[in-house]
């Protein structure tokens, strides 16, 4: 008993201070800082598993809003980042954080809302206005609130409605789109999502899609490999593996593939 004790504590502390090593010095594992929306909606689930058995490279998933996910590719915790704010991207290239921002697959958002629709905005295709009246008449409005993709597109809107949202209507929740559209089912209130989530979200009670087809609620995906220049911890030889496989015909027709409910949830476009 006593020598399967120590063979076990032995195992043990080499599984810690495996676990305790940044992920580029662990063989063929990658660690990528992606958007709750490519987790929440079973992307991830689906793509991975085909990565994995071709290449032999484990990936790791930290699902975060998007800013938290580049502030975890700054840190150099990740090898690649794979989010949804291009500007926030562009950014995190042009300070040398990444090494090049590749366009991989788009949706779009959407504004979802009460069957009663208090603000009258169901049937509509002009994202601003549909923020404006939900501002006029005080709808309740459950936004993310936490520096994601989906929060900085919600804020561009309500900017360019001339809103500052505030008061007891607008209720900031600092969660992800899965919890945030719990919540909004329950409250009940508008939102911003992204229509993978929602095509994958089953608890919606009566949330309804209330206002799509804007140019501006436009969804674009960006991947990249996070500069081994700046952490030399960066497992870039198979950070930049996945995200060839993301960008390849392979890897495109499988993001193509991915259905729920007989909806298509992103469209590849790698080579637009």
């Amino acid at each position: 008993m006593k020598a399967f004790k120590t063979l076990f504590t032995a195992a043990a502390l080499s599984a810690a201070a495996l676990t305790a090593l940044p992920a580029s010095a662990q063989e063929d594992v990658i660690t990528v800082a992606s958007t709750t929306s490519t987790e929440n909606s079973g992307l991830f689930d689906h793509l991975l598993p085909m990565f994995e058995e071709e290449t032999g490279i484990e990936v790791r998933v930290i699902a975060q809003g998007t800013g938290q996910a580049l502030e975890t590719g700054r840190r150099g915790d990740a090898d690649v980042v794979f989010v949804h704010a291009k500007p926030a991207e562009e950014k995190f290239v042009s300070e040398g954080y990444g090494v090049e921002r590749v366009e991989v697959m788009y949706n779009d958002f959407i504004i979802v809302g009460p069957a009663e629709d208090p603000a009258e905005i169901a049937g509509g295709e002009d994202a601003v206005e549909a923020f404006t009246a939900i501002a006029e008449t005080e709808s309740t409005f459950a936004s993310r609130g936490d520096d994601s993709g989906t929060n900085k597109k919600e804020l561009a809107i309500w900017e360019e409605a001339g809103v500052d949202p505030s008061g007891s209507w607008y209720r900031e929740l600092g969660q992800g789109m899965g919890p945030t559209l719990n919540t909004a089912a329950q409250m009940p209130a508008y939102s911003l999502a992204d229509r993978g989530t929602w095509i994958s979200f089953e608890n919606r009670g009566n949330l309804e899609i209330m206002v799509e087809g804007d140019d501006r609620l436009f969804n674009q995906y960006g991947v990249i490999l996070v500069n081994p220049e700046k952490h030399e911890n960066v497992n870039a030889e198979d950070g930049q593996a996945f995200i060839d496989w993301l960008v390849s015909d392979e890897g495109q027709q499988a993001i193509a593939n991915y259905k729920l409910r007989g909806e298509q949830l992103f469209i590849p476009n790698a080579s637009d």
